[in-house]
């Protein structure tokens, strides 16, 4: 087992580089750039877009390379690359266009650092994957709730303030360069990761193909598509939400409080669940939460019922963030643990493409509620049917060339 301080480092900056991007983002396109509710979920789409492509790319050539970290590192730095520049985009084509140039390397990020750390912990995935994804969560954790007032500080310094018709944060663009500087030095961390061991096979140009037998694999891939085809629009748009219900750039801010209060404990301890559940379990789980926060949202409209089902945002990122993970990695290959995540990856980024243009035009069309009432329908009917369609998963595992089958069952006796 290789040292793991690295990859919890690794986790808390990237992570808290998104702490600036992903819960401010909307805000920015919608005021700060003028885009409409509509152009707003189709920039947004840019990621999941491209999605389509990166990530099995970036995994197949990491799952290749016999060097998972350092593929890591090289997609991370054309994260920070890329968004350095974002601030001085204009208009809507820009705008898109940056956001699918941004969005080949950093949709490949996650999926490959999941691979690094399962890969790092071995056969203790199970129980200490939780708390090294923890600081990740910690890390997005602090700029979600600094931001506003660094950023109210360096309006004063730079003696910019919120003018009739304009912005109400006209500063708001320097979350990229400061985002860039979060990710740069997260690709620094990530050449001092070291390799876990070799597995005895690398993987070969055609062996992904392999992944389209498993039933289980294929399934959640499905899973995947429809929980964020129902979860993602309104995510992408609560900022506007917010917006529309007399919120704005602090009151968003106080939301995150809410939404991270219990993602970090039920992160750091997700083993347990995981030992009485399985993957599959605590995937349902989380499936299920999001439905219910996104029903609450849609039809109550008392902004402190809205803060209290923040709460279970956390129970939606443990359960199909770690639960999804390590249900992929029960089921791949070792040599194939990559390009599983990454494949993952693309089929809740097909999902969320569709979601977000669908809730930006229910928000214009029918109604800033639309989104989070059709939404929250779906992911909770979903989180009820998974135990029903996603099978205990089931490892081809490979230390010969020769590859042996053998059942891992979804219980608490066994661990992916």
């Amino acid at each position: 087992m290789v040292g793991n301080g690295p990859l919890s480092v690794f986790w808390f900056l990237y992570l808290a580089s998104l702490g600036l991007l992903l819960p401010f983002f909307g805000l920015y396109l919608s005021d700060n750039a003028g885009l409409t509710g509509t152009e707003v979920g189709i920039v947004v789409t840019m990621s999941p877009l491209a999605a389509l492509v990166a990530p099995p790319a970036w995994g197949r050539l990491a799952d290749r390379s016999r060097s998972r970290v350092r593929v890591l590192a090289f997609v991370t730095l054309g994260v920070a690359a890329t968004t350095t520049v974002f601030a001085w985009l204009e208009g809507f084509w820009q705008l898109a266009a940056g956001a699918f140039l941004v969005a080949l390397f950093a949709t490949g990020v996650i999926p490959l650092v999941i691979s690094v750390t399962l890969a790092a912990l071995g056969e203790d995935a199970l129980e200490r994957f939780g708390r090294i994804r923890v600081w990740g969560t910690i890390g997005f954790f602090l700029l979600v709730v600094s931001f506003p007032t660094l950023l109210h500080a360096l309006e004063r310094v730079l003696g910019t303030s919120a003018r009739s018709g304009g912005p109400a944060e006209p500063a708001l663009w320097m979350m990229f360069p400061a985002a860039a500087a979060l990710v740069l030095l997260s690709a620094f961390v990530a050449f001092t990761i070291p390799d876990a061991p070799a597995v005895a096979r690398p993987a070969q140009g055609g062996d992904w193909l392999e992944l389209g037998r498993n039933p289980g694999f294929v399934r959640l891939l499905a899973v995947s598509f429809a929980t964020y085809l129902c979860f993602q629009g309104p995510m992408t748009l609560f900022p506007l939400y917010l917006r529309a219900r007399g919120g704005g750039l602090d009151t968003l801010s106080r939301m995150w409080v809410f939404m991270l209060l219990l993602e970090i404990p039920l992160i750091a301890f997700s083993g347990v669940g995981l030992r009485h559940l399985g993957p599959r379990g605590v995937l349902a789980v989380g499936i299920a939460a999001g439905g219910v926060r996104w029903l609450v949202c849609g039809a109550v409209h008392d902004l402190w019922a809205v803060y209290a089902a923040q709460l279970l945002h956390g129970v939606t990122v443990a359960g199909v963030g770690i639960g999804s993970a390590l249900y992929v990695d029960a089921c791949v290959p070792r040599r194939l643990r990559s390009t599983g995540q990454g494949l993952n990856s693309t089929g809740l980024s097909v999902g969320s493409m569709l979601s977000n243009v669908g809730a930006g035009w229910l928000m214009d069309h029918v109604g800033v509620d639309a989104p989070f009432l059709v939404g929250g329908a779906g992911t909770l009917l979903l989180g009820l049917m998974v135990p029903l369609v996603l099978p205990p998963p089931r490892r081809f595992e490979d230390p010969t060339p020769e590859a042996t089958e053998r059942s891992l069952e979804d219980g608490p006796s066994r661990s992916p």
